[in-house]
């Protein structure tokens, strides 16, 4: 019997030994998982807010209060109100009827009709031209005369409205005036939201129907083609902005930042490289073919090969194939392009990849600052700036050298964009001292990791 039990007794110890060493090496995991394999928008608590914002703009302040992620719908609040000078949004909750073909949207409760148009560009008269307004009308027992349709489609989610208007299909104004927006105000929903869309372009819509997918679980509803009544229980109408391709965390309904709005766009695009290299750096020239052109494009290529740059030149397009542009764009350490909507792709740039801006003669800084020097902070993308010399300008030969508009920029600035864009813009195109360039180059190989 003795000689029984010391048998079983080591293998009793041995199985205890290994159920012990299972249930560690279980919370060791757990431990892990928790703190380096949580999903990239884990569902954040949602903290207490009460700020007062001085709009950039024009000055006016607006206070939001109470917990982030509800301030979209308030019952004190006006059913419309400004988030911003150039954006507005209308919020409500109840019957909510959408009649899009005839843009058209009733809701009971509603204290008075109220018209919008859902495009986060408000201060612009020329680019809400080309945006739908929409009707708000009241229903109910104090609205008798007003006969809402029936619904033909009911849906359990919130709907968002927005718009495709306006300066959208220019990829910088799709990003600053439309995407970026938009990632602001539904990323909180995860997905539970249903997209309505406004003066759609099917190509636009399209090429940026990955990044829906990943902000909606439903597809998205050409809101002016289709014939249904679709009713819901809440709707907002109208994206926030906060600045130009940027976001204020503490503005946001999660807390979101532009780091998240990479992030979600390297899930949507399958964007491989995380950070750029300067082992055989990869140089992209972003291409055009009207204004502000490279006119030595060729001669820069060679150059850059000379430099052991590995040289990819493409040019982008409302057309383009966006998830391959996207990858190559992705694929690149340094990222070259004149002023222009081209250089919004540093969007898909890996993190420390350097962007040069070339900056046409003009004393346009300030232009190359609000564009893309300043949001290229956010993405953790470096800056750098390459301005040209009336040498290196096509300008030169289109006016005598002691012209008004060679001689006195600044002062033409006074005139308004639109002298700006014609003189400086439009009819302005470089070409690049090599020697200039070579030296860019090289700066730009120092400042990647």
């Amino acid at each position: 019997m003795k000689q029984h039990r010391s048998r079983q007794e080591p293998r009793r110890m041995g199985n205890s030994a290994m159920v012990i060493t299972m249930l560690l090496s279980l919370c060791v995991l757990t431990f892990i998982k928790a703190r380096y394999c949580t999903t990239p928008y884990p569902n954040k608590p949602a903290p207490l807010l009460e700020v007062e914002i001085d709009d950039d703009y024009d000055g006016s302040r607006y206070k939001i209060s109470g917990p982030i992620g509800e301030e979209d719908f308030d019952p004190s609040r006006p059913t419309c109100y400004n988030t911003s000078k150039r954006s507005e949004r209308c919020a409500a909750v109840g019957d909510i009827r959408v009649d899009g073909n005839h843009s058209k949207i009733y809701i009971s409760p509603l204290d008075k009709e109220w018209r919008t148009k859902p495009y986060a560009r408000r201060h612009d008269q020329v680019a809400m031209d080309d945006v739908r307004e929409f009707a708000l009308l009241p229903f109910g027992a104090s609205n008798a005369t007003t006969v809402p349709p029936l619904c033909t489609r009911n849906h359990s989610v919130p709907a968002f409205l927005f718009s495709s208007g306006g300066f959208a299909g220019n990829l910088y104004h799709d990003y600053t005036d439309v995407l970026v927006p938009l990632f602001t105000s539904t990323h909180h929903f995860g997905g539970e939201v249903q997209f309505l869309l406004a003066d759609i372009k099917d190509w636009w819509l399209d090429k940026f129907t990955p990044l829906f997918r990943h902000l909606s679980n439903y597809d998205v509803i050409d809101v002016h083609n289709d014939q249904e009544v679709h009713c819901f229980p809440r709707i907002v109408i109208g994206s926030t902005f906060h600045r130009a391709m940027g976001i204020d965390a503490t503005r946001s309904p999660g807390g979101e930042t532009v780091a998240d709005f990479k992030r979600l766009l390297r899930r949507a695009f399958h964007l491989k490289r995380d950070v750029a290299s300067r082992e055989k750096p990869r140089l992209l020239i972003i291409s055009r073919k009207s204004s502000r052109r490279f006119l030595n494009e060729r001669a820069m290529a060679h150059a850059a090969a000379l430099a052991q740059f590995d040289v990819r030149i493409a040019e982008p397009d409302n057309h383009t194939d966006m998830p391959n542009f996207a990858r190559l764009v992705n694929s690149a350490d340094v990222m070259m392009g004149v002023h222009g909507a081209g250089l919004t792709n540093m969007v898909f740039l890996p993190s420390r990849a350097v962007l040069v801006q070339v900056v046409p003669f003009g004393g346009l800084e300030w232009l190359s600052r609000v564009t893309f020097k300043d949001p290229a902070k956010d993405m953790d993308v470096t800056y750098m700036e390459y301005n040209v010399s009336l040498e290196e300008s096509s300008l030169k030969d289109l006016y005598p050298k002691d012209h008004f508009y060679l001689q006195h920029p600044y002062d033409v600035h006074k005139k308004g964009w639109d002298a700006i864009k014609t003189v400086y813009l439009d009819k302005q195109s470089v070409t690049l001292n090599l020697s200039k360039f070579a030296d860019a180059l090289e700066h730009a190989r120092s400042l990647l990791p």
